[in-house]
């Protein structure tokens, strides 16, 4: 029995309502804490989904897909019940099975072929392209958040609270439009995918964000030399001529970028406050895990175990005004490295599940995009592979400058639920509607699906 739908309407528009709801702007003091918009809808969105499967009676996840999604959740149970307290091991083990379990799940769920991935994929641009404009807005009119004095710190709806909320937004965008522009689809949409992709570099740039341009730098490198030698050397020439355009135009801020850039190697000589507490956090987390190797100091144990392991070096927090918000002191409650988080408050046992997951999926989305290649002229699902492949490792790269939480979180767990439904289900799908096939291709095989 399934439900009462029109035949059509793709089951991953409320995904795609999730992603929409990520560029509404947010209350003041929206970052600091609570359930946004978008966290409750990806709530009700696993929901959904879970009744969409009892109504169609259906198993929900193979077996591999079960054990690939599901085993993050072996660590988190350990670090849960080590946490400092009841509540602080509950909130911990929710907000981790939402954001790289449950939220994933549905995703891939409700993802039906690869004209619903690539939906989804371009929502992601869509969201990054208003991030983006948001963002150079603030910049040119000096709205945006603090930076080294000036209010041009593009950061889009998401506020001084959450900095590397837009540069996220916006480096999803890209790489999702950059896979989308590398495939097989028609002319006008891989040339729509490459505009965009081109447009993205200059919000990207005005974040100031270090982890982010690293990540897509590298992510975007991937991306290329995936797709072919020629075309990465084609498009990685048109990507310096347009980064030279830009950056030669900005006047003041090809000073504050260069110099931004330049911080990045800095980190011995004469590092700036980010850079000296950066470390002295990822310090204090190693710390914490040599003191309890195996399970960690337990979930949302960090905070408290943090002035025990790190050096006099650290400042109490750091300094967040402008783009709406008032000037305030924001603690540093994470070691902003996602695998030293991990790492200390669910030590070994945890950062083995978690990770294991993450390269689980990110070798299964490899093998599908080398079948992908190996499937002739057509290379049906290439656009569909590139992104899955961009995400992953963009967000295994990201994750050693940045980890969850603020309000962009729920980003992370959709790029998640893509990359997996590529990883394993998508890769094994014969062509669609969307992929070019040879004229002499026979029927359409009866697609796979995940039970």
């Amino acid at each position: 029995m399934s439900l009462p739908t029109a035949r059509g309407v793709s089951p991953v528009l409320p995904v795609v309502a999730v992603v929409a709801l990520l560029g509404l702007p947010l209350p003041s003091g929206g970052a600091d804490g609570g359930a946004t918009p978008a966290d409750l809808a990806s709530a009700l969105l696993v929901g959904w989904c879970a009744l969409r499967l009892l109504r169609q009676r259906r198993r929900p996840l193979s077996r591999t897909a079960a054990v690939v999604l599901g085993l993050p959740l072996v660590g988190l149970a350990v670090s849960a019940a080590g946490a400092l307290s009841p509540t602080a091991g509950f909130t911990g083990l929710a907000r981790y099975a939402q954001v790289f379990v449950l939220v994933p799940a549905a995703v891939l769920l409700l993802i039906r072929d690869r004209r619903d991935a690539r939906l989804l994929a371009w929502a992601f641009v869509g969201l990054a392209v208003w991030q983006g404009a948001v963002g150079v807005h603030q910049y040119a009119t000096g709205t945006g958040a603090s930076y080294q004095g000036q209010p041009i710190r593009a950061v889009g709806t998401f506020g001084p609270q959450d900095v590397m909320g837009m540069a996220g937004a916006v480096s999803v965008g890209l790489i999702c439009a950059l896979g989308l522009a590398l495939g097989r689809g028609p002319v006008r949409q891989r040339a729509v995918a490459a505009g965009c992709a081109a447009v993205l570099l200059l919000p990207l740039a005005l974040s100031f964000s270090r982890g982010a341009w690293i990540a897509t730098a590298v992510t975007c490198t991937a991306q290329l030399a995936l797709a072919g030698v020629r075309r990465a050397l084609a498009v990685g020439a048109v990507a310096a001529a347009v980064g030279v355009l830009l950056v030669g135009g900005f006047g003041v801020g090809s000073a504050l970028l260069q110099e931004r850039v330049a911080s990045i190697t800095r980190v011995t000589g004469a590092p700036d406050q980010s850079v000296t507490d950066r470390y002295a956090l990822w310090t204090a987390a190693a710390g914490m895990w040599r003191e309890r190797p195996l399970t960690g100091v337990g979930l949302k144990g960090f905070p408290e175990h943090r002035d025990a392991h790190a050096s006099l070096a650290l400042s109490s927090g750091s300094d967040t005004e402008g783009a709406g918000a008032a000037f305030r002191r924001q603690p540093l409650l994470s070691p902003h490295n996602m695998y030293l988080l991990v790492l200390s408050e669910q030590g070994l046992v945890g950062l083995v599940a978690l990770a294991g997951s993450w390269l689980a999926l990110l070798v299964c989305a490899v093998r599908g995009l080398t079948r992908s290649r190996r499937s002739g002229p057509a290379r049906t699902g290439l656009d569909c592979a590139l992104v899955a492949c961009g995400l992953l490792v963009w967000q295994l790269t990201d994750f050693a400058y940045a980890d969850i939480g603020g309000p962009s979180t729920v980003l992370t767990a959709l790029t998640f639920g893509l990359a997996a439904w590529w990883a394993l289900v998508g890769a094994r799908e014969p062509g669609d509607a969307g992929d070019v096939v040879p004229r002499d291709a026979g029927r359409r095989a009866e697609r796979v699906v995940t039970g």
